[in-house]
């Protein structure tokens, strides 16, 4: 390529990156829809039986604390030396081979246990579906849990990006009747949260329960998993702007997250009590399926469970980019034969078989959706989203520019309580 066709290249990728494309669009939608599933059908829950105060932090918080990491989290990424290089390849890169098997490995385990989560939700919501909306007696749940996971990962076989513009098209119906749902709720507002009692959320102090809800927090907003992914398209398309350009896209992706989440958070909250949200947990479904059963009204029934349906499918099918990647990355480590050209066909199907009996399995079990987060993904993904990228930003000479940022400390604090009060609670129900 000659010095005028370089240029004239640079210059082209320079006014896409300061320009918002189409592209871009997708990608934030795309963000967006790995993060508000289940989180958000949870969060209500979590938050509400804490009474305002978690409530009111929920809202000061989510902005902040998701955006900073998320970014810091893709920059550790565009720090690897070729563009096509994702989180597993950038951390032996920065790291070297031992530190990432490691990191890999917990990468795997931070997204893991949530396809696994969302398989189970996914069921529990069509169940409820059936039962309290159709009236019909649904067939056993291995049958309609191997049913709905086989769907969805029918759309993967087509590739990541029929996925990434699944998941952005579905964000548009989904944004869109959240908003609606929320302020339809609002002559149902009542003043109960403010007499929430302790003993409905274990009997803690104020200070304890605000400490307990971050964690509810970082996973409400949580889409590491698709991050990687997101990283190497940016970098392949802007090259040196991809981070101008990545930044870009997280904030817009976030102000939308944190101003749709606090309006239905809220919404849902005033508009049940502490005890209903206590049964919801019980039960073990979403908010929107309790709301469902709670009013008996035909809006809510008909409109809210197929609506958890599209926000936990299209979790699922972000999560199950990263979890794919995590698994891909830990046996090619694990198994250098496997990552043969000759071999990668079979490496694919490995990967895909056990990913399919494994959430078939989980979802069959029924296992509780908040334990899950609370014990499997919470303090790894804490690590990877917090505090790995910090340590990159100290330690990785790609990364020191980055350095002396006041959100790095932030960040850093924030993944440490988080750590802190995930533990905290394991050991109470130890």
């Amino acid at each position: 390529m000659s010095a005028d066709n370089a240029a004239t290249v640079d210059t082209i990728i320079q006014e896409e990156a300061s320009g918002w494309q189409k592209q871009d669009t997708i990608w934030a939608l795309s963000l967006y829809g790995t993060a508000i599933g289940a989180g958000i059908l949870f969060l209500p829950i979590d938050a509400g039986l804490s009474g305002i105060w978690p409530m009111l932090m929920t809202a000061l918080l989510a902005f902040p604390m998701t955006y900073f990491a998320h970014q810091a989290l893709c920059r550790f990424v565009l720090s690897g030396s070729s563009a096509n290089d994702n989180i597993t390849a950038v951390v032996d890169e920065h790291f070297g081979s031992l530190a990432g098997k490691c990191i890999t490995l917990l990468y795997f385990f931070a997204i893991y246990p949530l396809l696994l989560m969302y398989s189970v939700a996914i069921t529990n919501t069509s169940i409820s579906f059936l039962t309290h909306q159709m009236g019909i007696t649904p067939p056993a749940r291995a049958w309609v849990a191997i049913v709905l996971i086989m769907g969805l990962m029918g759309i993967v076989q087509f590739g990541q990006e029929i996925i990434v513009k699944t998941m952005s098209t579905l964000v548009y119906p989904f944004v869109t009747i959240i908003i609606l749902l929320s302020l339809y709720l609002i002559p149902h507002w009542n003043g109960a949260i403010f007499h929430a009692n302790h003993a409905t959320n274990g009997g803690h102090s104020l200070l304890m329960t605000l400490w307990l809800v971050i964690p509810v927090i970082v996973f409400s907003f949580n889409h590491s998993p698709i991050i990687s992914s997101f990283a190497v398209k940016q970098k392949q398309r802007y090259g040196n702007q991809a981070d101008q350009k990545s930044s870009s896209i997280l904030k817009y992706s976030h102000l939308l997250m944190a101003t749709t989440v606090i309006l239905f958070t809220f919404s849902c909250v005033f508009s049940l009590s502490p005890d209903d949200l206590a049964l919801a947990k019980q039960q073990n479904i979403s908010i929107l399926s309790y709301l469902a059963n709670h009013f008996h009204t035909p809006l809510l029934a008909y409109i809210a469970p197929p609506i958890a349906f599209l926000a936990i499918a299209k979790s699922f099918l972000g999560h199950y980019l990263g979890a794919k990647e995590g698994l891909h990355g830990l046996l090619e480590k694990s198994l250098p034969s496997l990552a043969k050209p000759t071999n990668k066909k079979t490496l694919q199907r490995i990967i895909e078989l056990f990913i399919l009996l494994s959430c078939w399995i989980v979802a069959t079990i029924n296992p509780s959706i908040l334990g899950m987060i609370e014990t499997l993904g919470g303090p790894v993904i804490a690590m990877i989203l917090f505090l790995m990228p910090m340590y990159a930003i100290a330690r990785v000479p790609a990364l020191r520019k980055y350095k002396g940022k006041i959100s790095n400390l932030f960040i850093t604090i924030m993944g440490l309580i988080t750590i802190s009060a995930i533990l905290y609670g394991l050991s109470m129900k130890g």
